[in-house]
């Protein structure tokens, strides 16, 4: 809108009357603009995305788990160990934000996890890999945490190991069209353009025997 005309018009009609109907007329426009700007920009506030809770806290209700890994609620965190397997969350999204607190432990054979995102069970093995992209977590290995992967492939480098063994960690991930970006820490790590997954599940896996992975505070909004 074009408000130079709005402010125009108070002075033309100053000059035609007195300085108290002046005065009025500046008050009104003033509060005319203001209303016209809460129509125009308001609805663009009101219509922001508001996060979703993927895991309530209490127990595993809408997520499958596939696999042989053991998963279970504790303390109100998702825990898994055990063996290799993933546990799917069930909304099937295309655009999104993703985020979450992360903790990986070392019980003997190297701790490795990620975060998926469109995602899905392979048809023909249903506890195998996802197909769809992970957000990697894993410190002992060059391709580490924050790291975009796609099946058995290392994809999008992160630019900075931010986390240890033992220790929590934030991680976002943001998906739009074919960019997509990971942060880690609340720092962006990796930034990377890809379309061959356009939607699916989020999940969290367990790559292998003798670790553990807890995950709490899920929540995930769609992007129009």
């Amino acid at each position: 809108m074009n408000s130079g005309g709005l402010g125009y018009l108070p002075q033309m009609i100053c000059s035609l009357r007195n300085t108290h109907t002046c005065s009025l007329v500046k008050l009104y426009m003033k509060q005319l603009i203001l209303l016209l700007c809460i129509a125009v920009f308001g609805g663009a506030w009101i219509s922001q995305p508001q996060w979703q809770p993927l895991f309530n806290g209490k127990d595993l209700k809408g997520w499958t788990n596939r696999g042989n890994a053991h998963w279970q609620v504790k303390n109100g965190r998702i825990t898994g160990e055990g063996g290799r397997g993933h546990l799917y969350a069930a909304p099937v999204v295309k655009n999104f934000e993703v985020k979450g607190m992360f903790k990986i432990t070392d019980l003997g054979k190297g701790a490795n996890s990620g975060l998926y995102f469109r995602a899905h069970e392979p048809e023909d093995d249903p506890d195998g890999f996802p197909r769809g992209y992970e957000a990697q977590i894993c410190n002992s290995q060059d391709a580490y945490t924050g790291w975009l992967w796609k099946p058995g492939k290392p994809t999008g480098k992160a630019s900075a190991l931010l986390t240890k063994d033992g220790e929590w960690f934030a991680m976002r991930v943001r998906a739009v069209d074919d960019s997509i970006n990971i942060w880690v820490k609340d720092q962006l790590v990796m930034s990377y353009r890809d379309s061959e997954y356009q939607s699916g599940k989020f999940a969290i896996q367990v790559h292998n025997p003798g670790m553990m992975v807890e995950a709490k505070d899920l929540y995930y909004r769609e992007i129009q």
